[in-house]
């Protein structure tokens, strides 16, 4: 697959609720997540991004997402994402916009990283 149909299929396949299969096709075994702070700054490997995806749903309701995009260069891209959550432990819903830059190797995600404000 070539870079701009993998992020393609991500942001449609966000958009349909269908991130599971974004996980199953498009991601490599060996994919590298970066997160700008948090519980969970660096995950390596599917087993990680699992356990951080599992950490996300015990601790946020997802009222709504949706993902634009996306723009990409060379073996490169990025999506924005805009999402609508309420934090479980705090009950404090907000609303907040992330870019992620997303990195293809032999038709698979190899490297995603984010960035947003971490209110630091």
């Amino acid at each position: 697959m070539k870079t701009e149909e993998v992020a393609n299929n991500l942001v449609a396949w966000f958009n349909n609720n269908e991130e599971a299969r974004c996980y199953e096709e498009l991601y490599s075994p060996n994919i590298v997540s970066l997160e700008p702070g948090g519980e969970i700054p660096i995950s390596k490997g599917m087993e990680e991004i699992t356990k951080k995806g599992e950490w996300w749903r015990q601790n946020f309701e997802q009222h709504s997402a949706k993902a634009t995009g996306p723009i990409v260069a060379d073996n490169w891209f990025s999506v924005r994402f805009d999402m609508d959550t309420t934090h479980k432990p705090s009950g404090q819903r907000s609303q907040m916009s992330e870019i992620a830059v997303f990195q293809v190797e032999n038709g698979k995600i190899v490297k995603e990283q984010f960035f947003y404000n971490t209110g630091e």
